[in-house]
């Protein structure tokens, strides 16, 4: 039987091969390509590879990619293997592919400016992201041979960012645009930043590389920073205090040096907050992401949500799937040790994205079949179709913790007096969180952060003192989450500042088993009693009233921290139950808090120290988790 599955498989890789070669010749066949500079309006001019079909019965649609991760490989003679991806398929329709360095990065000439922001009303040479698409959409229209005047733009996660800016341009070639997980705002959700508190592990090992200074046209930015620590936990907990990783950089990373400059959200960061330009939009839009993104599960659920509010006449869509970062152009069956029951993302190639350029770009085919809000569901494994998100037939409802770490729809806190007779909060959990010993996210040791972690299995984490495990007795029916979810915690500390990790866990039976032929990960993982994250968010406690100022805590005295979590899509199943984890590091996903209320960025070694965190559920001061319940 191995020799045959052997066999099998020896037979669809070479089946694979012949026809990856069959495509790669048809399409040298008939592509040619060219590199060239395109003049923007102050003069800089910006590196762009083209490929133009060799056909000229009828005219071709463009789809570009601005990009600050370069348009490798250079060279007319060197063709990017698109032959590999499920672009194939705008190949056969002729579409003339275009990718561009953005201004300062690889190739291009220029400045580079990390999220540049948008100028609404430019003047002159007055420059930005939309203008440089502007100026770039204007020139190709006016010389590629052959074009129909029609361009589409889309791109994933920094590329979404110049995505979301081309939108913005104004130029009438610009007819459809896909931002796919776009950077939209590096302080409140995504990459960066999560609600204040600093993903320092993503930044440090993207940025000694990404962040290099441009001196002029280049092909290869070189290595970054390298430790002989292949644990990251361990590298982390041994730099210490973030201003560390500050000296370790170097001093030629500017970005990474400004961002430390702005530890609230203040003027600088807002600019950067690309939803502030989502008005008056023109292009068709279409905006992809992953409900398990670990670099980005923010961007395109908040870009779509403020182009209905902000630009309520565009032609606007939103896609969610059960991805991980990009994961959309790849096999998307499964996610770490979670199975979805199919191929996902060749679902949203074939019904999607590509009726979705197709229509717009060259009218063919039809959108009809793509609705506002085309979101899968984990837990069922299903797509589902909403004319608005989140949906019409959504109720929030409370969802209470409870004695003996208890999850309720029924407010059993309010039984209970909020003082015994000593005067004592009668009615609270308590841990101690101590930043020497901080929260692992994911129980395995990695050299990299992994994408599976959002998820992972959270049995390790139920373990430990310094987490707070509450769940619902096993659920009768099923519950379908469809929308933010939000925190509120009545909490008090010993100290003067502490994050709040919330994690949202659906527990599997302990009898589970998928089904037989489901693909997976090829992983002999067990199951039964899985405690698949679904959702995880970070509070950084001081900005709990402001991000643009914090406030420190009084130590002991009850405070609320309430905040929203990133969109769900989820079903818990019957037979499942419903778990909620409280703590109060993630690490080295989330840099520590010192748990004192200081400038984190310039904290010393010396000021980390442990809090006594207390989670309370009595009749005045009730911890809650609302939640948005679709109804059948």
């Amino acid at each position: 039987m191995k020799k045959l599955i052997f066999t099998c498989l020896i037979g669809m890789i070479a089946i694979n091969v012949t026809a990856q070669n069959a495509d790669s010749s048809w399409f040298v066949n008939n592509y040619s390509k060219k590199e060239l500079y395109i003049s923007m309006r102050d003069g800089v001019r910006l590196f762009t590879s083209i490929y133009i079909p060799k056909d000229n019965t009828e005219k071709h649609p463009f789809l570009m990619t601005r990009t600050p991760y370069s348009c490798a490989p250079y060279g007319e003679n060197n063709y990017s293997s698109l032959w590999r991806t499920y672009k194939m398929a705008y190949a056969k329709e002729y579409y003339i592919f275009v990718t561009q360095d953005v201004r300062g990065r690889y190739m291009s000439e220029g400045v580079f400016v990390d999220v540049r922001p948008f100028i609404k009303n430019k003047k002159g040479k007055e420059i930005d992201e939309a203008s440089d698409t502007y100026d770039t959409v204007d020139w190709l229209v006016k010389n590629i041979p052959d074009n129909n005047g029609n361009l589409g733009v889309t791109g994933t996660s920094y590329p979404g960012f110049y995505s979301t800016e081309a939108a913005l341009s104004g130029h009438p070639a610009v007819k459809a645009v896909s931002p796919q997980a776009p950077v939209t705002d590096w302080f409140m959700g995504d990459d960066f930043h999560h609600k204040g508190a600093f993903f320092a592990m993503d930044g440090f090992a993207f940025y000694p590389t990404f962040g290099k200074p441009h001196y002029g046209p280049m092909k290869d930015y070189g290595e970054g920073f390298t430790t002989k620590i292949k644990d990251n936990y361990k590298f982390y907990l041994q730099a210490g205090a973030i201003k560390h990783l500050d000296e370790m950089i170097g001093d030629s990373i500017k970005f990474w040096h400004e961002l430390y400059q702005h530890p609230n959200y203040d003027a600088w960061w807002q600019q950067r907050n690309a939803r502030v330009g989502l008005y008056n939009v023109k292009p068709a839009m279409l905006w992809v992401g992953g409900l398990f993104d670990a670099e980005d599960c923010y961007g395109a659920w908040n870009c779509f949500k403020a182009t209905d509010k902000q630009s309520p006449q565009t032609n606007n869509r939103i896609v969610m799937g059960p991805w991980y970062h990009g994961q959309w152009s790849r096999e998307g069956s499964f996610l770490g040790n979670v199975r979805f029951g199919s191929n996902t993302s060749a679902y949203f190639q074939q019904n999607v994205e590509i009726p979705f350029f197709n229509y717009y770009l060259k009218g063919e085919g039809s959108v009809a079949d793509i609705s506002k809000a085309n979101i899968f569901f984990t837990g069922e494994n299903d797509w589902k179709k909403f004319d608005k998100w989140p949906p019409e037939n959504v109720e929030t409802k409370n969802l209470y913790i409870g004695n003996n770490y208890s999850l309720s729809f029924e407010n059993t806190g309010s039984k209970l007096k909020p003082v015994d007779r000593a005067g004592r909060p009668a009615a609270y959990d308590e841990y101690c969180s101590d930043p020497a010993h901080p929260v692992p996210y994911t129980e395995e040791v990695h050299n990299r952060r992994t994408r599976e972690y959002m998820t992972d299995d959270q049995r390790f984490a139920s373990r430990r003192p310094d987490v707070l495990t509450y769940q619902t007795p096993i659920l009768t029916n099923d519950i379908t989450l469809a929308g933010p979810v939000i925190a509120d915690i009545a909490t008090s500390i010993s100290t003067t500042d502490a994050d709040f990790v919330v994690k949202l866990i659906d527990v599997f039976p302990d009898d589970f088993e998928y089904p037989d032929g489901e693909l997976g990960n090829g992983k002999d993982y067990p199951m039964g009693g899985y405690e698949m994250l679904v959702r995880g968010e970070i509070m950084r406690g001081k900005f709990r009233n402001s991000f643009e100022k914090p406030e420190p805590f009084v130590p002991g005295k009850i405070a609320h921290v309430k905040y929203e979590l990133p969109d769900i899509a989820h079903t818990f199943k019957k037979g499942h139950r419903l778990m909620i984890q409280i703590q109060s590091t993630w690490f080295p996903l989330v840099d520590r808090n010192p748990q004192k209320f200081i400038d984190i960025y310039k904290a010393n070694d010396s000021d980390f120290q442990k809090a006594t965190i207390r989670i309370y559920h009595d009749a005045i001061n009730q911890t809650k988790f609302i939640l948005p319940i679709l109804n059948p």
